[in-house]
């Protein structure tokens, strides 16, 4: 919305040419972003706690989440919120993709509000039943797929998937197979976010740091001379999404101010579900989705100590792990939750800079 404010505005002086460009866009979008998370913050725990709306503490976890309980829970609207005003303010609203990845960004936290609804308020423990919410995020998800399918403007490059760290190496994907990887991207991000999301700012601060790495990859695949320096494939108007990736990551760390440990506030689903939500769109907008899988490593082996614990138990009635997601087998091994943390974004660290390293490695 900005950008035709200081459009109109550089008539009058030469200077607000500079709100033009992509870089200061996205430093805007972050500052306002995190300034209206961290103004914001208070008023809405207060809010929260005000209504009861806590986190419910399972018998079954950890004791050391005892204490926890009683904490106001669905803090993701805050982060929401954040995102969608500062991306609304900065970004160019003519761009495809902007709308794209908020309408499936928003709608995933739709479906996380109806969960977090029906547990905390509607006094229903278990919230939406798993394949409702799984038919929910289903439809969501295709719907923004086929919105990138039918809208394409080259499909040789945005229908196929990118080999990173191989030089020129595509496969092109058919119809069927690129909507069904897609939806597997959007799906599995979303529910990996929402696994990790057990420990204070375990599951915020890699969704910010991979962002932020996913912005770098929308700001020179959507450039055509950075992209054909750098050898990756070039998308017209992905670039914009370095607006809203900056947006996402000040909302984040404005949210991180106050779910950090110990927490005042943790995001629920509704928060969790759509973040890892635009972090899979995102990547499949840029034609990272390969990347994502290697920088989001820590939302990657979440889900799959989960998969692997369910699937020991079934078949052979024995966990593997002391208890599932892998962040609490840590737990009640010993280590404390600080420290699963702190190594938990370390590591992220370490995959982002594996993930950015693709760019030259080629």
């Amino acid at each position: 919305m900005m950008i035709y404010v200081t459009d109109y505005l550089t008539t009058f002086h030469s200077g607000f040419n500079v709100f033009g460009y992509l870089t200061m866009r996205a430093i805007l979008g972050a500052l306002t972003a995190l300034i209206l998370s961290f103004s914001m913050g208070p008023y809405v725990i207060n809010r929260l706690s005000r209504r009861r709306i806590s986190q419910p503490i399972r018998d079954s976890g950890p004791e050391s989440h005892f204490p926890k309980s009683g904490t106001p829970t669905m803090g993701g609207g805050l982060i929401l919120f954040s995102i969608l005003v500062s991306t609304l303010l900065w970004a160019s609203l003519s761009n495809r993709f902007v709308w794209i990845v908020l309408g499936v960004t928003l709608a995933f936290g739709v479906v996380g509000f109806v969960d977090d609804y029906r547990k905390l308020i509607a006094g229903n423990s278990k919230g939406l039943k798993p394949y409702t919410k799984f038919i929910l995020q289903s439809v969501v998800a295709l719907a923004g797929v086929l919105a990138l399918y039918f809208t394409a403007e080259n499909p040789a490059v945005e229908h196929a998937l990118l080999i990173p760290y191989i030089p020129n190496m595509m496969i092109p994907l058919s119809g069927a197979v690129y909507v069904l990887f897609t939806y597997l991207v959007i799906v599995g991000s979303s529910n990996g976010v929402n696994l990790t999301d057990g420990l204070d700012g375990l599951a915020i601060m890699p969704a910010v740091l991979v962002c932020g790495a996913l912005g770098i990859f929308s700001y020179v695949t959507g450039n055509l001379n950075f992209s054909g320096y750098l050898g990756i494939p070039y998308v017209a108007g992905a670039g914009e999404m370095l607006v809203f990736c900056a947006a996402l990551a000040g909302a984040g760390l404005g949210f991180l101010w106050f779910n950090t440990y110990p927490a005042q506030v943790f995001m629920g689903d509704m928060g969790a579900l759509a973040l890892g939500a635009a972090l899979g769109l995102v990547a499949v907008i840029v034609r990272q989705e390969l990347v994502l899988f290697i920088m989001g490593g820590v939302f990657v082996v979440e889900t799959i100590s989960v998969i692997i614990q369910v699937a020991s138990y079934k078949t052979m009635g024995r966990r593997i792990f002391r208890m599932a997601p892998l962040h609490h087998h840590f737990e009640l091994k010993g280590w404390a939750e600080p420290k699963v943390i702190v190594r938990f974004w370390i590591i992220t660290v370490v995959l982002v800079l594996i993930g950015l390293a693709s760019l030259k490695i080629r």
